[in-house]
C-alpha cells in the first residue's frame, strides 16, 4: 500500500511504498510510516531522529514536529507529511491500512457505566446468537480476547484489534469511548452504526480545562465521530442529557431516549429491589414490560436499556433482546458480589473511583440492604485532585460506616491523598492507611443484613505505589478476609 492509498500526499508528489506504521519510533521498521504526533509530557517530532534510522519511508507530523526535526528532515529523501491535525490524519491512515471492521460497532460514552453498557450490549448479541465483542476497561472480551493499555487504544491497536476480531469471525463490537480517546481523534476512521451517552458527572478535570470542556469532548462523538444517519441512545435524565440529545438532534442522528421521564422511548417504569437483584418494569415505545435483572444497583436499569437501544439500533427485534435481559450478568468489579459471611452479610465490590459514581453506587446498593451499609473508599494519585473530599462527602452522605484507605497512590504522598478524603468523609469516618487491613476491618464490622461496598479499584488486580504496581484484588481480598473471620481458614 502506497502513501496515497493511506489518504496522505507528501510534497513533490512522493508516494513511496509503506510496508507498516508505527506510533512508536522502537518498532519502526524500513519503510514504515511513522506518526510523530504531540504528547502531554513529550512532542513526537523528538523520536523522528530514531526513526529515520530505522529507515522510515514516511513521517507524518504537524508544524511543530516538523521544526523540531526540521535539521535532520532537509536532507532527507523520504516522505514529510504535516498536517494540521495529524492524530486524525494518522486515525484515518490506519482504518485504510487494516481495513476490515465488523459489521456492526456502537461506542458508549459518558462518566459511568460505559463498561457495563458496552458489555451489556456484546451479552445481548451473543445471547440472540451472533459473535461479537465488547472492548475498553476490561480489555477486549467476548468471542476474540486481547489485553488493552487505555479504555480506548489508539487508533493503530484499535483497527488491529477490530480486523483481527473480523479474522476470528465477530460481527458485532461495543466499545468505550473516552473522553481522552475522543479528545486524541482515536476513534476516528471507525464506522459507527450507533453511539450511546450514560450519564455526567466530575472526572478527568486533570486532563480537561473545566466541566464545559469535558462534557464537549463527550460530544464529539456525536457532532464529528458519528456519520450522518447513525444511531444516538441518550439518557436524557439530565441537563446534560438533555443537551446531548439535542446535538444529536441538531445532528439528524436517529435518536432514542433512554430514562424515567415521560419523554423517553425506553423508560423506566418501577424497580423492586431484593438480595440477589431486581424486576424492573419499563416500556418501549409506550409498550409496557416487566422483567427479572439478576444485576445489583437501580443504575444497572438505565444501563441495560442503553444497551437495548444499541442492540435495536444494530438491527435486533425488541421481542428477541427482551427475552435474553434475565441472562445478563454484573462485569467483574461493577457492583459484584465478592464474597458473603456466614452471617448473611454480603461484600461487595464496584470501580466507583468519581463522586457522582459513589453517589450512584451507595444510592443503588441502598434499596438491596436490610441493615446498615459499610463503605470502604480512597483516591488515586497524580489524578483530579478536586474530586478526592467530594468522594468523601458522597460517602459520608450515604453509607453508614465509613473507612478511608489507600487506592493507587502513585507519585503522591498516599496520607495527604487520604486528608483530602476525610476532609469530606467527616469526623466520624475511621483512616485505615493499608486497604488489606481496611478491607478486614469492614469486613468484620458487618452484621446480619448488612452490606460493605468496597469502592475504588473494581476490577483492577494491582496497587500502584510510586512507579510500582503490587499485586492487590479487592474481591480476592474481601473473600480471604471473610473467611479468615468466619474461620474457614
Amino acid at each position: 500500500m502506497t502513501l496515497a492509498q493511506l489518504g496522505l500526499r507528501a510534497p513533490g508528489g512522493r508516494d513511496p511504498a509503506i510496508t507498516g506504521l508505527s506510533l512508536d519510533s522502537r518498532t519502526v521498521k524500513p519503510g514504515h510510516l511513522f506518526a510523530a504526533l504531540p504528547g502531554s509530557a513529550v512532542h513526537g517530532g523528538e523520536f523522528i531522529q530514531y526513526a529515520l534510522r530505522m529507515q522510515a519511508a514516511a513521517i507524518l507530523t504537524d508544524r511543530q514536529g516538523a521544526q523540531i526535526a526540521a535539521e535532520l528532515l532537509a536532507d532527507w529523501d523520504g516522505a514529510l507529511v504535516v498536517a494540521e491535525d495529524p492524530r486524525a490524519a494518522f486515525a484515518s491512515a490506519a482504518a485504510l491500512w487494516f481495513r476490515d471492521q465488523p459489521d456492526h460497532v456502537v461506542a458508549v460514552t459518558g462518566t459511568s457505566g460505559k463498561t457495563s453498557v458496552a458489555s451489556f450490549a456484546r451479552q445481548i448479541w451473543q445471547a440472540l446468537g451472533h459473535k461479537a465483542i465488547s472492548l475498553g476497561t476490561m480489555g477486549v472480551e467476548g468471542d476474540h480476547q486481547a489485553k488493552l493499555a487505555h479504555t480506548t487504544p489508539d487508533p493503530l491497536t484499535l483497527h488491529g484489534v477490530l480486523a483481527d476480531a473480523v479474522g476470528a469471525g465477530v460481527t458485532h463490537a461495543a466499545m468505550e469511548a473516552s473522553s481522552h480517546g475522543l479528545d486524541q481523534r482515536r476513534l476516528d476512521g471507525v464506522r459507527l452504526e450507533a453511539g450511546a451517552f450514560t450519564n455526567f458527572s466530575q472526572d478527568h478535570l486533570d486532563y480537561h480545562a473545566d466541566f464545559d470542556a469535558y462534557f464537549a469532548a463527550k460530544a464529539l462523538l456525536f457532532n464529528r465521530v458519528l456519520e450522518d444517519g447513525a444511531s444516538a441512545v441518550i439518557n436524557i435524565d439530565s441537563p446534560r442529557g438533555r443537551q446531548m440529545a439535542d446535538i444529536a438532534k441538531d445532528r439528524g442522528l436517529a435518536l432514542t431516549t433512554v430514562g424515567q421521564g415521560e419523554q423517553a422511548m425506553l423508560r423506566i417504569l418501577g424497580q423492586r429491589y431484593d438480595a440477589t437483584g431486581q424486576d424492573l418494569r419499563f416500556s418501549v415505545m409506550g409498550q409496557p414490560y416487566l422483567v427479572r435483572l439478576a444485576l445489583i444497583g437501580g443504575f444497572q436499569a438505565e444501563n441495560v436499556l442503553a444497551a437495548m437501544g444499541l442492540a435495536l439500533a444494530t438491527g435486533d427485534a425488541a421481542e428477541d433482546i427482551l427475552r435474553v435481559l434475565p441472562h445478563l450478568t454484573t462485569v467483574r468489579g461493577r457492583m459484584q458480589l465478592a464474597a458473603q459471611r456466614e452471617n448473611g452479610a454480603a461484600v461487595f465490590v464496584d470501580y466507583a473511583h468519581k463522586p457522582g459514581a459513589v453517589t450512584a453506587a451507595l444510592e443503588s446498593l441502598r434499596p438491596h440492604v436490610m441493615g446498615r451499609i459499610v463503605c470502604i473508599i480512597g483516591a488515586g494519585g497524580d489524578r483530579d485532585r478536586g474530586k478526592r473530599p467530594l468522594m468523601g462527602q458522597a460517602a459520608r452522605a450515604h453509607a453508614d460506616q465509613i473507612i478511608v484507605t489507600d487506592d493507587n497512590p502513585r507519585t503522591e504522598d498516599p496520607a495527604l491523598i487520604r486528608a483530602a478524603v476525610m476532609e469530606g468523609a467527616g469526623p466520624e469516618a475511621t483512616e485505615v492507611a493499608d486497604r488489606a487491613e481496611a478491607i478486614l476491618r469492614g469486613v468484620d464490622a458487618l452484621q446480619p443484613g448488612d452490606a460493605l461496598l468496597i469502592c475504588g479499584k473494581g476490577h483492577e488486580t494491582g496497587q500502584v505505589v510510586g512507579q510500582d504496581v503490587y499485586p492487590f484484588d479487592d474481591a480476592e481480598q474481601a473473600s480471604v478476609a471473610v473467611a479468615a473471620l468466619d474461620g474457614r481458614i
